[in-house]
């Protein structure tokens, strides 16, 4: 038990990823604030931050991938765990997300932290009723670390050229109107974009 609170430098929870304050960080992140449905908690980075390099998860069937297999796509890359009640909370919104921005060459990856892998996060879906998005796996954690992931749920933005261009903290309402017009906006193409800085 305490091997999986230490993960990704962590704790359980809702989610400081440090032992012991998981549920004290549920209760001030988990609310979608207000009016604005998480928004306040959104980090731009309009110039892009390029990733760290190597970073791999895998898929449901075990097979590793990155990235980079989603060159050219806006990504919506949200960190969560099924013993995060938080990021429970949300998941219904970003299956609906999926829905809603996939014919605008958007995808929503979900990265479960969750060390019992897909044996643990398909009945999850299952139960939860979850039918777009698809099971993505960092049971380990080495992305999240790599990424400076300390909260969950923490989701970044990804815009075409791979680079991160927003962060938010904390549980959102992604399928709102207002939160799915950020997301395309900040996922456009640039009108002058440098070559993609995701690096195999």
């Amino acid at each position: 038990m305490r091997g999986r609170r230490s993960l990704l430098g962590s704790a359980a929870g809702a989610t400081l990823l440090v032992a012991g304050v998981g549920r004290q960080a549920a209760a001030s992140l988990s609310p979608v604030a207000g009016g604005d449905h998480g928004l306040s908690r959104l980090r731009e980075t309009p110039e892009g931050r390029p990733l760290p390099e190597g970073l791999t998860f895998t898929d449901a069937e075990g097979r590793v991938t990155g990235f980079e297999a989603f060159r050219g796509k806006g990504l919506v890359v949200n960190f969560w765990a099924t013993w995060c009640p938080p990021c429970v909370a949300e998941m219904p919104a970003l299956d609906r997300l999926h829905a809603m921005v996939a014919r605008d060459g958007i995808e929503v990856l979900a990265l479960s932290n969750d060390r019992g892998g897909r044996a643990q996060v398909e009945p999850f879906y299952q139960r939860t009723g979850l039918r777009h998005l698809g099971i993505w796996l960092d049971p380990r954690g080495a992305t999240g670390r790599a990424l400076e992931v300390r909260v969950l749920p923490t989701t970044l933005i990804l815009d075409r050229r791979g680079l991160e261009v927003g962060r938010l903290t904390g549980e959102a309402a992604w399928d709102q109107p207002e939160v799915v017009a950020a997301i395309r906006r900040l996922t456009r193409i640039p009108a002058t974009a440098p070559d993609a800085t995701i690096r195999s």
